[in-house]
C-alpha cells in the first residue's frame, strides 16, 4: 500500500502524479488495441508491456527530456509515450508506414529511435544498447556535457556479456549511465529461478563498483524515487547505478508467443491481482486526487486518441519499394559514376 500523499514527499506535485496514471492508462488501452489488431490480422506483431507499466512511467519522470539519452529495450513502451512519443507515430511503427519515426518501417515493432527525443536506435540482439548507452555516456562525460544515459533490458538480457562489459566500463569510467533492469520473471519461457544463481540482478552491481538496487516495479513511485537518487547521482560526477524493478509480465512474451506451455493460468492470475495500474488508481483515489467522473473523462479521451491514431496509420503510405536499400549502402559519387562510363 502506497503511503498517503508520498508523491509530495518526493517532489512531485497532484497534477505530476495524475499524468502519471494517464500515461499508464494509456499504454494499458494502447496495448489492448495492439492485441485486437494483431488478431485482426491487420498488424503482424507486437510486443506487450502489460503488468510494466508504472515501473516504466516512475522511471521515465526522472529523466530531464531534451537533454538526457534513452537506449530502452523492445518492451519499454509507456516510458516512449513520457518522453515525447506519440500514440501515433507508434501506431504508425506497427503498421509499418512510411512515417514511423523509428525506422521508416524498416525494423519490428519495439525497435525505438528518434533523434528528436534523443533515442538511440536499438535492435534485435537482447543488450546491445547496453555499451551503446555506456558510449554515449562516455561521450558526453568527455564532452563535458551535464547529461544522463538511460538503459533499459529484462533480467534474462542481464545474463549477456553486453551487460557485464557495459557495467564493467561504466564502474570503471564512473559514468553517468543508469541500468534499468525490468525482471518481468520470464526470459521468453525460462522463470527467472533458472537463470540466475545469485539473489537478484541488483546484487551484480557490487562487482563494478557501483550501487544496485532492488525495487517494487509495482509501485511507480518507488521506482521514481530509486531511479530520481541515481539521476541525481549519475549528474553529480557520482557514476552509474543498476536498478532492478520486480515486475510481472500479464502477457505471452510476444503475439508469437503461448505462455500457457510454461506457465499456470493460476500464477498469471495472481499477478494481475497486484496490478500496478489498480494500485496507483486506488492511491490517487485515497488522496483525494482521483474519482469516478474523471476516470470515465480520462478513459473517453485515451480511447479517441487511439482511434484516431489507429485510422491515420491505416491509411498512412507504405515506404516505396526504391527506397529499401537507402541505408544499407552509401549513394555512388559521381565522380565513381564518371569513371565507370568512361570504362575506367
Amino acid at each position: 500500500m502506497l503511503a498517503l500523499n508520498q508523491h509530495h514527499e518526493l517532489g512531485l506535485t497532484d497534477d505530476q502524479v495524475i499524468e502519471m496514471y494517464r500515461y499508464m492508462l494509456l499504454t494499458r488501452k494502447l496495448d489492448e488495441r495492439m492485441s485486437i489488431l494483431n488478431r485482426a490480422g491487420k498488424i503482424a506483431f507486437y510486443l506487450s508491456c502489460q503488468g510494466q507499466e508504472a515501473a516504466q512511467v516512475g522511471a521515465a519522470f526522472a529523466f530531464i527530456k531534451g537533454k538526457d539519452y534513452f537506449c530502452p529495450y523492445y518492451r519499454d513502451t509507456a516510458f516512449m509515450l513520457v518522453i515525447g512519443m506519440t500514440v501515433r507515430e507508434i501506431m504508425l511503427s506497427l503498421y509499418a508506414k512510411a512515417e514511423d519515426p523509428n525506422s521508416g518501417g524498416r525494423q519490428m515493432p519495439g525497435h525505438f529511435g528518434c533523434k528528436r527525443l534523443g533515442v538511440l536506435s536499438g535492435s534485435s540482439p537482447v543488450a546491445t544498447q547496453v555499451p551503446h548507452a555506456v558510449g554515449i555516456a562516455l561521450a558526453g562525460q568527455m564532452d563535458g556535457k551535464d547529461l544522463v544515459v538511460y538503459t533499459s533490458f529484462g533480467e534474462g538480457s542481464s545474463n549477456q556479456g553486453d551487460f557485464h562489459e557495459g557495467a564493467n566500463f561504466a564502474g570503471v569510467h564512473k559514468l553517468p549511465v543508469i541500468f534499468f533492469c525490468e525482471n518481468n520473471q520470464y526470459a521468453i519461457s525460462v522463470p527467472v529461478h533458472k537463470q540466475l544463481a545469485c539473489e537478484s540482478v541488483a546484487l551484480r552491481a557490487q562487482g563494478y563498483g557501483f550501487p544496485g538496487v532492488k525495487v517494487d516495479g509495482n509501485d511507480a513511485l518507488d521506482v521514481y524515487q530509486a531511479m530520481k537518487q541515481a539521476v541525481d547521482r549519475a549528474r553529480s560526477g557520482e557514476g552509474a547505478t543498476l536498478i532492478e524493478a520486480t515486475t510481472y509480465r500479464f502477457g505471452s512474451h510476444s503475439s508469437d508467443d503461448d505462455d500457457r506451455g510454461y506457465r499456470s493460468k493460476e500464477e498469471v492470475d495472481a499477478a494481475k491481482a497486484n496490478d500496478p495500474i489498480i494500485k496507483f488508481k486506488a492511491y490517487l483515489q485515497q488522496t483525494g486526487l482521483w474519482h469516478e467522473e474523471m476516470e470515465l473523462r480520462m478513459l473517453a479521451e485515451i480511447q479517441k486518441e487511439i482511434d484516431e491514431a489507429t485510422d491515420y496509420a491505416e491509411a498512412a503510405p507504405y515506404p516505396e519499394d526504391r527506397s529499401a536499400l537507402k541505408y544499407v549502402y552509401a549513394p555512388t559519387s559521381r565522380h565513381l559514376i564518371f569513371k565507370s562510363e568512361r570504362g575506367v
